[in-house]
């Protein structure tokens, strides 16, 4: 029961699609897996949307990996860790830098992963840790002012380290160096941001 001239706001309440390259990103990586796990197309993930350790220069497709192993993903653990960062901080960076904007730091972070994966290591990489790093280092310039460092990027940064360094000391599957070159590229990208904003 409500008290006499009192309103309800709620009844009007719509769902957004509010951070569309997050969303969509979000969506496309979960299709994958679903249709990776139906019986006619089993082995999607690893023909398109992931990076092998060698490179075929007359493969088109496998420039195409190089960019769209972002989107592959090996199980749904490996899938839901990495969205639960990615839907957690994308619509942030999406809202503060642009859909465009954002689009185009997931391609180049995309690009460089893969590149770097092909030219130094002997082994395959697919999923979206890198972008994930990406936007954990690129978050804690939000508020950054022109002249300063954020401490929370000095903390970030020092947690990060110690925590791939002590995994890339442990035989697993993981790609930390994926995660170290995308929390690179995070941190020049932040560090350009803040330049280009003081500079206007």
């Amino acid at each position: 029961m409500t008290a006499p001239g009192s309103r309800i706001y709620c009844e009007h309440m719509k769902i957004r699609y509010n951070a569309p390259i997050t969303l969509t990103f979000a969506l496309l990586a979960t299709l994958v897996m679903i249709l990776n796990q139906t019986p006619p197309l089993r082995g999607l993930t690893f023909r398109f949307f992931a990076v092998g350790p060698t490179m075929d220069p007359r493969n088109v497709i496998d420039y195409l990996r190089l960019v769209t192993h972002v989107i592959g993903h090996d199980n749904w653990s490996h899938l839901m860790g990495n969205f639960a960062f990615i839907l957690l901080l994308g619509p942030i960076l999406e809202e503060k830098y642009g859909s465009t904007g954002i689009l185009i730091m997931m391609g180049i972070t995309a690009l460089v992963t893969g590149l770097l994966n092909v030219l130094f290591l002997p082994t395959g990489l697919l999923g979206a840790s890198g972008i994930v790093f990406m936007m954990i280092l690129l978050v804690s310039f939000t508020n950054i002012r022109q002249g300063e460092i954020p401490l929370t990027f000095i903390l970030v940064v020092i947690l990060f380290l110690t925590r791939e360094v002590a995994n890339s000391l442990q035989q697993d599957s993981v790609s930390q160096f994926a995660h170290i070159s995308g929390g690179v590229i995070g941190s020049l990208f932040g560090f350009m941001q803040s330049h280009r904003r003081g500079a206007r």
